[in-house]
């Protein structure tokens, strides 16, 4: 089995939906998953995923079913950098992260002070329990840190939805903290990341990544990706995002 987990477009997030060019970069990833037998669609109920998803449904006259679990992590916290003002899980500055180890550890990095003060780990556990339903459906159930293979399959399944979201199941299927995966990988605007199965025994499933975060798609069109999700390269580069 594969899942292909694809990124909105460019956003704006002032009014949950694309860009110009986000649309643009929505009917390109189109034009690729069009070559594809995909068996099932899946998308967030965001704007700018459902927009992005709508290029690629139309191309192939398909349908998706949409997942409230597939939002962009919705859960929000006191970050160190801003302690009066509620901010997403992510974008820590590394100088604050690196003070408690817990944050890199797959169990505890929800066991913080911080996000304990937050319902973070209700969420995670939300989106994780909506994916585990979501592979059972399609032939593989949770069983530890493993998945078993009951109906075992080539599908490929396709889910349209965000950055933070991608990271979360990335953590729950390769067992390691969405911390590390927030903050040391980015996925531009629909950019793909591929996860197939291995089935090396019998009946026993795990799931690897043979590709993250592909642009291939608006590269061999000649299209640049989209900063978004990134911060400057440089601090001097005052062209680029800074907070």
């Amino acid at each position: 089995m594969r899942i292909l987990i694809v990124r909105h477009g460019d956003p704006n997030y002032e009014l949950d939906t694309l860009t110009e060019t986000g649309w643009k970069e929505a009917r390109l990833v189109a034009e690729y998953l069009a070559k594809f037998n995909i068996a099932a669609f899946y998308v967030s109920p965001l704007g700018r995923a459902q927009d992005t998803a709508k290029c690629t449904l139309e191309k192939m006259n398909r349908k998706a079913e949409t997942f409230d679990w597939l939002q962009e992590f919705p859960a929000h916290i006191h970050r160190p950098d801003t302690p009066d003002q509620e901010t997403i899980c992510w974008d820590w500055l590394p100088q604050d992260m690196e003070k408690d180890n817990a944050y890199y550890d797959r169990n505890d990095w929800c066991e913080t002070d911080i996000m304990r003060a937050e319902n973070v780990k209700e969420v995670y556990k939300k989106v994780c329990n909506g994916l585990d339903e979501l592979l059972k459906k399609h032939g593989y159930e949770r069983e530890g840190m493993h998945y078993r293979a009951i109906k075992p399959n080539n599908d490929t399944i396709v889910l349209f939805c965000h950055f933070g979201v991608e990271s979360v199941m990335l953590s729950h299927l390769l067992q390691i903290s969405p911390m590390i995966l927030w903050h040391n990988f980015c996925a531009l605007p629909t950019s793909i990341t591929s996860i197939y199965t291995e089935e090396r025994r019998k009946g026993i499933a795990s799931f690897r990544v043979n590709e993250f975060g592909s642009t291939a798609h608006l590269y061999v069109a000649g299209e640049k990706p989209s900063f978004s999700a990134r911060f400057c390269e440089c601090y001097a580069n005052e062209d680029e995002r800074h907070d």
